[in-house]
């Protein structure tokens, strides 16, 4: 099931395209940033934050409308805030679910991870009618309900102060990699033909739909030193092969970057003499838990190490020809955003350096740490907005800010409740994978992907203004 590229995707792809062309070759794209290659807009810079697991009533079901209950940080909009396609009425106080959506308060912050399983969701969706969120909600009803301005602080000052789309749909039902795949490619089948290792518990059958040659699960990308079976990932066969976003900025000669927290291996890979891999690179990298929750008790147990990494977080790593599978790093400092050994995959630490250094590529994907990506269970809406108003801060102080455009996107819903469904433009019917009319999603028969669930998308430039 698909909706093309979907609106997410459009969007980004429109505004790529709209602020980094060359207008004097595509060599010129390639110079520091005091040479940075004219564009048709002020826009030299677009920084795309990939955030875990959120739809648009999950944040923004009463935006901009907060309940301000004392010893919590408040929110009032302004007089002339418009109100977003949210949660009112009959929707608040008789939901067709069975149970009402519940503001959740910043000590409920830390939540259980929802079922985001590619058929469960369509499922709860039903074929639209959207009433059947205990099929995902992890503990009760606990899917249907919501924060406010009162936890998700920042966000929502973020849509005040910039431009927030609550009309923007993920690209497929289910989990992380899908999202992941879909945002820089719009495609989770393979062209040329689909790689799989299978693990101990023979997990692969619920990450893939082998009939269709289609990754539809969080399966680990199999050209990543880092990933674990089961592992998923595409590969030429004859002269067919699945291309990305990275392979389209290329061609173009426009710079770009994949930066994401814990990337650098804890343990390199090594090589034998001839090149060959002797052992492969490790990434154990830790970090502290939920440092937005509890930040003045250090030994609160929610502070225990989370792991930084995440291999199936990285859609590079899927393509046979684009990954860094042994996680090296930049040839030097001058070459993050241009194509060496490190195929444009880098440590989140490098983007930080780069943008010091007013070095920053025409196009960067971010991705936190773990315990800050947003995600339910090893993250939190708290610790998340550290991460992002930190990262913000930095670029709004930065040379670079007024030649920036940001976007804040989410790669999945998470299961979480929205009463909004997207059109279904091209549709599946794998047995036992689609249910959204009950036994299939209607046709043909290869699986692809959805516009599904709203996710909100946030665009943030100086040309809006600042929030410092």
């Amino acid at each position: 099931m698909t909706r093309g590229l979907g609106n997410t995707w459009r969007t980004l792809f429109r505004t790529l395209m709209a602020t980094t062309i060359l207008a004097g070759g595509a060599s010129a794209a390639l110079a520091a940033d005091d040479g940075d290659a004219p564009t048709k807009t002020p826009i030299k810079h677009v920084v795309v934050i990939f955030q875990e697991n959120v739809s648009l009533d999950h944040y923004f079901a009463t935006y901009p409308v907060a309940t301000n209950p004392n010893g919590e940080p408040s929110f009032t909009a302004r007089d002339d805030t418009p109100t977003v396609n949210g949660l009112t009425g009959a929707l608040l106080t008789n939901n067709p679910n069975g149970a009402n959506p519940i503001r959740l308060d910043r000590s409920q912050a830390l939540t259980c991870d929802n079922d985001h399983d590619y058929t469960d969701e369509q499922k709860a969706a039903d074929a639209g009618l959207l009433d059947k969120f205990a099929i995902t909600s992890c503990s009760g009803t606990i899917g249907l309900n919501y924060y406010d301005g009162n936890t998700v602080t920042a966000m929502w000052n973020y849509a005040q102060h910039f431009a927030l789309n609550d009309n923007s749909f993920g690209t497929t039902f289910g989990p992380s990699t899908p999202g992941a795949l879909n945002l820089v490619s719009g495609q989770m089948h393979a062209i040329g033909k689909l790689v799989t290792i299978n693990d101990a518990s023979n997990d692969l059958a619920g990450d893939i739909t082998a009939s269709a040659a289609t990754i539809t699960g969080d399966a680990d990308p199999i050209f990543d030193d880092c990933g674990s079976p089961d592992q998923a990932g595409f590969a030429a066969q004859g002269g067919a092969d699945n291309h990305n976003i990275g392979d389209l900025l290329n061609a173009k000669g426009i710079t770009w970057g994949w930066f994401q927290g814990g990337f650098t291996p804890t343990t390199p890979a090594t090589f034998n003499p001839d090149g060959s891999v002797k052992t492969p690179a490790v990434c154990a990298a830790t970090s502290e838990g939920h440092p937005g929750i509890d930040p003045g008790n250090p030994s609160d147990p929610v502070h225990a190490p989370v792991s930084a990494y995440s291999a199936h977080h990285n859609p590079f790593m899927y393509y046979d020809t684009d990954a860094n599978t042994h996680h090296l790093p930049p040839s030097s400092a001058a070459m993050v955003g241009k194509t060496d050994q490190a195929k444009h995959q880098y440590d989140l630490s490098t983007f930080f350096d780069a943008l010091e250094d007013n070095r920053l590529p025409a196009v960067s994907f971010i991705k936190a740490r773990r315990a800050e990506d947003g995600h339910p269970s090893n993250s939190d809406p708290l610790s998340e907005q550290l991460f992002v108003v930190d990262l913000i801060n930095k670029l709004e102080r930065s040379p670079e800010w007024r030649e920036t455009a940001v976007m804040v996107l989410w790669d999945d819903s998470d299961g979480w409740y929205d009463h909004v469904t997207g059109p279904i433009v091209n549709h599946s019917n794998v047995a036992g994978k689609d249910a959204f009319t009950g036994s299939d999603c209607g046709t043909p028969s290869r699986l692809d992907s959805t516009a599904t669930r709203e996710m909100p998308t946030m665009s943030l430039s100086a040309s809006y203004g600042s929030l410092l």
